[in-house]
């Protein structure tokens, strides 16, 4: 009896046997699943992800430092790690994914340290359901993509770096900070921002201050920190990054992320906003409502621990002043790192109201069942979008189910033609496929850099006399992939009506080929 309660002393005291840090376990286990299964799911890779991957299959180490084709960019470290994982294990997508499947996972157990330095054990478990849950954290923890590693990387930044203006650094800890930061900022673009954002907090708490000593103590650790951070990060810049921010057509693409001029305060508004519904994914009402429950959240952590409020947002704002100075896009999976700093708040606001509903005196019921409800609302989405994940992972491009049906299907003779939009993922593909260059015709080029997106007429001419070469030929497959241009893609079809005979199609989830006789 007497060993039986020490044992239930100890649970207690380390949260186990709580109920609810049970369900945070629970929740956890649900999210490293969820991603897990996302990732074995094994789907093809999309045209974005392959663009990447030709790039770091066919280029060296050091060909890999310099501006990368097909207006990519990435990280020199995470390239450097996609390499050495098609080294070790092949080039396969398990390996090229590999990177951001870990990063997602250490993500979860990264930020559940951090939401409880901020969240009591109830906001701590509606946190950890919302991070498990969110749409995009799942998706990017399973795409050649540095999106995931930048999330892990922004809360490793602010895991370590938060706790030095409380405690005492030895030097020890110092060195493990100190190159621990330094090769995070060649893993992450963003994370520059974060290091920027936690220097800026740093500076203004020491300014603040009445009586310097208490922070005097662990300055030169920080300074160590910071500057062997800033020595590396000025390195990795001036090498890899600056040549690689000189393309004109990834600055273009990035237009809208920015506003037009720096003291544009609907655009910051409107940025902040779609955020809550791009890339956290809360749909028409709901974005409303997490918005709301964000903003009692800050309210609450303004009133109690105003220093805590500035850390905790320190990198939004750092990232919408670097947006405003035309340095960083604020733009969807472009800024995904920034979710659990959205996500903290959202959690305490949603404690701010129960709390305020159970308190209340008057209409007690009734309040209480409207904030159940709208909490519920807030949590259900999310959460069912990551649980259908668990049985329907996510596919985008599924060109592989095609190329498999054309290798089954094709006769000797027969010409293969791939739509331009397609052409990247064919590229990756088609070794392990068995095709050569000498086998397939590449389709035309669009024209959306000069005309935009959508089908001008010069562009249809192009399409028009494309698809005339064709003719002559009795099998004539054409294979289209990421043909996410609906006017093209119509009007193709169309035409290819006009001048032949379907003999055949098969279709899957982004991809499909036709055949034709065009004789």
């Amino acid at each position: 009896m007497q060993l039986q309660k020490k044992i239930l002393l100890h649970t207690s005291r380390v949260g186990i046997a709580h109920p609810i840090n049970i369900f945070s376990w629970l929740i956890i286990i649900f999210g490293i699943t969820v991603r897990l299964v996302q990732y074995l799911s094994n789907r093809s890779l999309w045209a974005d992800e392959a663009v990447l991957a030709l790039n770091i299959v066919n280029r060296s180490y050091s060909e890999l430092g310099q501006p990368l084709d097909y207006d990519q960019a990435a990280p020199i470290g995470f390239l450097w790690l996609e390499k050495l994982a098609i080294e070790i294990f092949g080039n396969n997508e398990y390996a090229l994914r590999l990177f951001p499947c870990i990063a997602g996972i250490i993500s979860i157990f990264l930020f559940a340290k951090i939401a409880s330095w901020y969240l009591n054990s109830q906001g701590k478990f509606i946190a950890l359901v919302l991070f498990t849950s969110v749409s995009s954290l799942i998706y990017y923890a399973s795409e050649v993509k540095q999106y995931s590693s930048d999330v892990a990387i922004a809360l490793l930044l602010f895991l370590v770096l938060f706790p030095l203006s409380k405690k005492k650094s030895t030097p020890f800890k110092t060195i493990i900070i100190s190159v621990t930061v330094s090769m995070a900022l060649w893993l992450s673009h963003p994370a520059i921002l974060v290091l920027g954002a936690m220097v800026i907090v740093e500076t203004i708490i020491l300014i603040s201050q009445k009586t310097y000593r208490k922070y005097l103590h662990n300055l030169i650790p920080k300074i160590v920190i910071y500057f062997t951070s800033l020595c590396s990060f000025t390195v990795c810049y001036f090498l890899f990054i600056q040549p690689a921010s000189n393309n004109e057509n990834l600055q273009t693409s990035w237009g809208s992320a920015f506003p037009d001029f720096f003291f544009d305060i609907i655009w910051y508004l409107n940025a902040l906003g779609k955020f809550f519904y791009k890339p956290l994914g809360f749909e028409t009402v709901l974005d409303v409502l997490a918005i709301i429950f964000f903003l009692i959240g800050c309210t609450v952590y303004f009133r109690k621990d105003k220093l805590k409020l500035l850390w905790l947002l320190s990198p939004i704002l750092m990232t919408l002043f670097a947006a405003g100075l035309h340095l960083y896009p604020f733009r969807s999976r472009l800024v995904l790192f920034l979710s659990p700093f959205f996500i903290i708040p959202i959690a305490r606001g949603t404690i701010a109201v129960t709390q305020w509903a159970k308190s209340a005196q008057k209409q007690q019921k009734i309040k209480i069942t409207l904030t159940i409800f709208l909490t519920i609302l807030l949590l259900g989405f999310p959460f069912y979008e990551g649980g259908v994940k668990l049985f329907n992972p996510q596919r985008k491009e599924e060109i592989k189910e095609v190329l498999q049906y054309l290798k089954e299907h094709q006769q000797p003779g027969d010409i293969l033609y791939v739509y331009q939009r397609g052409i990247y993922q064919f590229k990756y593909y088609a070794d392990k496929y068995g095709y050569e260059e000498e086998d397939y015709i590449i389709g035309i080029d669009d024209l959306d850099h000069i005309h935009g997106k959508g089908l001008s007429e010069p562009e249809w001419q192009r399409y028009k006399a494309d698809l005339d070469n064709l003719r002559g030929n009795s099998r004539v497959w054409l294979l289209f992939s990421h043909a996410n241009i609906g006017s093209e893609n119509k009007a193709i079809k169309k035409y290819l009506d006009e001048i032949g005979v379907q003999q055949d199609l098969f279709e899957t989830e982004g991809s499909f080929i036709f055949l034709y006789d065009l004789k």
